[in-house]
């Protein structure tokens, strides 16, 4: 049995371009992310009351100051069945390779999402806690959400690498993702 680490290894470890530097990297992850979103309404500021505008033509919200995530709301799921920070959230997912994209491939949407027998299985985080190895494995950005959403919420995020999977970010590739989030029943 492949454990859930080695399956997310395999499934995003593209050939490496050895004679890029890694400023070079961040760089091209940089246009790219650019490129992706220069088709996409965004909004620079969260709104301070946490209400986002909801569905598939909601804009893409700038989370941090960098530009390293940005989330569109799908479904803002339970507002008074929210994680708290500890709480086991298991969330599944499909993401696509934007650099890819960008390079004029068409890659094809990678994840659990659709398919319970995935070797990622049931994916889960610690919410708020990095020092998880298996939360940690899944970066920062894919928890932000946890932060203004209940469980049974449906977002689109981009991430860059330093925020998205830690195998990721090494090769500075950066993601859009689907991602439901559920309640971890005991």
């Amino acid at each position: 049995m492949m454990c859930a680490g080695c399956a997310v290894a395999m499934m995003v470890l593209p050939s490496c371009d050895d004679s890029k530097s890694y400023s070079e990297l961040l760089k091209d992850e940089e246009y790219a992310t650019n490129w992706y979103m220069a088709n996409e309404r965004i909004e620079l500021e969260i709104p301070e009351d946490s209400v986002f505008q909801v569905g598939e033509e909601a804009p893409y919200y700038k989370m941090d100051d960098e530009g390293y995530l940005y989330m569109k709301v799908l479904n803002a799921g339970e507002k008074d069945n929210r994680p708290e920070k500890g709480d086991m959230v298991y969330f599944r997912f499909m993401r696509r390779n934007i650099k890819s994209m960008f390079d004029g491939l068409n890659p094809s949407w990678e994840g659990n999402a659709n398919d319970m027998n995935n070797v990622l299985g049931n994916t889960s985080l610690i919410y708020g806690n990095m020092q998880v190895e298996g939360t940690a494995l899944y970066g920062t950005g894919i928890q932000v959400p946890l932060n203004y959403l209940g469980y049974n919420s449906e977002v689109m995020l981009v991430v860059r690498s330093y925020q998205g999977f830690t195998t990721d970010q090494s090769q500075c590739i950066p993601y859009v993702y689907n991602v439901k989030y559920y309640k971890a029943e005991y």
